[in-house]
């Protein structure tokens, strides 16, 4: 299905984002109204860019015509946008609407969700390297006639990378911090249904949502708040 949106790779990476803009939007503008450009300098978004247009029919068009144009000597490859952006739900449904907040929501947690899987993908990697070592440690207590009954680690992943669930971990609360303090903070949330303290431990707690865009919201919206003099952790519960 055709979209507003056409993802461009393939770009060159060592030239300056404020340069790369100003040169896409030349090319681009020509094909119809451009409601947004997005690039950004980050590693994982290097040599890419997205142009938002204000109809599918200019994005198509784009498409045809400015596939494998050189810019700054390398061809542009050029696509439709998989998914839609936020400045055409924002445009179609209303800055203020359920729709684009749901929307944002959705961004959020598939963000998340592919942060989770590099960070393990990275911690496999990591394990894999170190599994050399580590039997060249077997072995050199075998020789000593020791055994190991150590079992192997698994890869974990970090907390702050753990895919959403409805289920929100706290950690580092001031140690007076109870239920109705935390029900007042998380209660605004859409869908949320309760907090759990736990019982001899002092600084951590679970807040659990009716559904997952509720937990996505709260996460960002109370992550990294001070309460009392300690900023709050949120991440998601482990499953």
């Amino acid at each position: 299905m055709a979209s507003p949106t056409s993802t461009i790779r393939n770009l060159e990476e060592s030239v300056k984002i404020p340069l790369l803009k100003q040169s896409l939007t030349a090319i681009f503008s020509q094909y119809g109204t451009i409601i947004d450009l997005v690039a950004k300098k980050n590693l994982k978004a290097k040599g890419q860019a997205f142009v938002v247009f204000d109809s599918p029919q200019a994005a198509e068009q784009a498409i045809k015509e400015v596939q494998a144009f050189p810019l700054f000597d390398k061809p542009m490859v050029l696509a439709f946008a998989k998914t839609r952006s936020d400045a055409t739900v924002k445009r179609e449904a209303g800055e203020d609407s359920q729709e684009f907040e749901a929307h944002k929501r959705r961004r959020l947690a598939e963000r998340e969700r592919k942060q989770a899987l590099a960070a393990l993908e990275s911690q496999r990697h990591a394990s894999t390297a170190a599994a050399p070592q580590a039997d060249a440690a077997k072995a050199t207590k075998k020789s000593g006639g020791l055994k190991s009954t150590a079992p192997a680690a698994a890869p974990q992943i970090p907390d702050e990378y753990l895919p959403p669930n409805s289920t929100l971990f706290l950690q580092n609360l001031p140690d007076e911090t109870d239920s109705d303090t935390l029900t007042s903070l998380f209660g605004r949330f859409d869908g949320f249904k309760e907090v759990r303290m736990v019982p001899g431990r002092k600084g951590i707690a679970f807040v659990e949502f009716e559904q997952l865009e509720g937990a996505i919201g709260a996460k960002e919206g109370i992550g990294g708040m001070t309460l009392g003099d300690k900023v709050v952790k949120v991440t998601y519960q482990r499953q």
